[in-house]
């Protein structure tokens, strides 16, 4: 959870010290958001082959290097003296942190059983957005005191902190007696359909869950007029909501015995609400709201459970590749969904462009139908 929140902190928490990125290096709105989109290339970039790396010589080496990788990264960019450079050391701080993405949720698998995966990988997935709300609490506070060079430096020190913990905190775990690491016959992750329909459903739903992320506070600011302030806690409540939620789905799923199940439902229960919040844009604050952050919440609360999904489908030797891939399908998705909905906004107006993001977890849940077929097939 801490090496998660470590790199967490510097995707979502750099975002909120915006308005000093862009007066002290004099960028434009697009110039701001191609440098905070930086990071999340470097994650995309090099997921899957952290994801291997750590099958073959486990978690705490490449978390540890990884993350300690990327503290140097930002340490550097806190230097930097252009957009560029300062771009340039995002970028390989994203990649090198991305270590942490593949590797940490391979070390949950590893340590946890069936009945009780769910809810630890819940735990490390509530991680994210707990890391991206401390850093955006706080990120501030340090650029207040010492200028966005204080600020990368907090970032650098939070990846630090994560490559310390694992370095102390994991090691490799005993093999399960029917799990000896050797590889499963037949096709790895990169070649299994299920891993790729799994990986595919589940992002759309991620492109339902970051829209609403990304475009909730400017819409309740620039629509229904609400302060900055009072956006940015309806955002923070769909955040602490969508943390938890992730830890009661696993649980469920647990219970369950189920995963693909309690995704579909999430899913289908996301997109039902997205749509009624689409159609109640028009209402009054209450209803509206309440729809739409209810709406984040559920889209929100599935990532642990499609996580131990697609864990379960790999088997104990391909885990940690199974799980890169699935992370880089997420964030491509992630990356997505801002400038899309954004552009959906330009041209259709906000109502419509909820009601077409509400059509992603609907697209989700259909594409995971094969899926619940095949896990009610599959023996005990």
């Amino acid at each position: 959870m801490a090496a998660q929140a470590g790199i967490s902190a510097v995707q979502l928490g750099l975002p909120a010290v915006a308005p000093r990125i862009r007066d002290e290096l004099g960028l434009s709105l697009a110039g701001t958001g191609t440098l905070l989109a930086a990071s999340t290339v470097g994650i995309i970039a090099t997921l899957l082959g952290w994801g291997a790396l750590a099958d073959r010589v486990g978690e705490r080496a490449v978390i540890g290097v990884g993350l300690t990788g990327a503290a140097g990264a930002l340490a550097l960019g806190s230097q930097a003296g252009s957009a560029g450079a300062l771009g340039a050391c995002l970028v390989l701080a994203g990649a090198l942190g991305s270590s942490a993405n593949a590797a940490s949720g391979r070390a949950v698998v590893a340590w946890f059983g069936p009945g009780e995966r769910g809810l630890a990988l819940g735990l490390r997935h509530m991680s994210t957005p707990l890391g991206g709300a401390a850093a955006a609490a706080l990120l501030p506070l340090a650029a207040d005191a010492g200028g966005l060079e204080a600020a990368l430096l907090a970032l650098a020190a939070a990846c630090l902190g994560g490559a310390l913990a694992a370095v102390a905190g994991l090691r490799r775990a005993p093999a399960a007696p029917d799990a000896s690491g050797a590889p499963r016959p037949g096709a790895g992750p990169l070649r299994d359909p299920a891993i790729w329909r799994l990986s595919l459903g589940t992002a759309a739903v991620v492109l339902a869950q970051l829209s609403l992320l990304s475009f909730t506070a400017l819409y309740l600011h620039e629509e229904r007029g609400w302060s900055p302030g009072a956006s940015a806690l309806a955002l923070a409540g769909v955040q602490a909501g969508g943390a938890v939620a992730r830890v009661v789905a696993g649980a469920w799923s647990d219970r369950a015995g189920s995963r693909i199940g309690p995704l579909r439902a999430l899913a289908l229960a996301g997109g039902v609400t997205l749509a009624a919040a689409a159609a109640l844009l028009a209402a009054p604050d209450g209803p509206a709201v309440a729809a739409l952050v209810v709406a984040g919440v559920l889209t929100m609360a599935g990532n642990g459970v499609s996580f131990a999904a697609a864990a379960e489908m790999a088997g104990p030797a391909r885990v940690g590749t199974a799980l890169g891939l699935q992370n880089t399908v997420l964030f491509v998705a992630v990356a997505m969904a801002p400038p899309a909905f954004g552009a959906a906004v330009g041209l259709v107006e906000w109502p419509a462009a909820f009601a077409l993001a509400a059509a992603c977890p609907l697209v989700g849940w259909w594409a995971l139908g094969p899926l619940r077929a095949r896990e009610r097939a599959r023996p005990s």
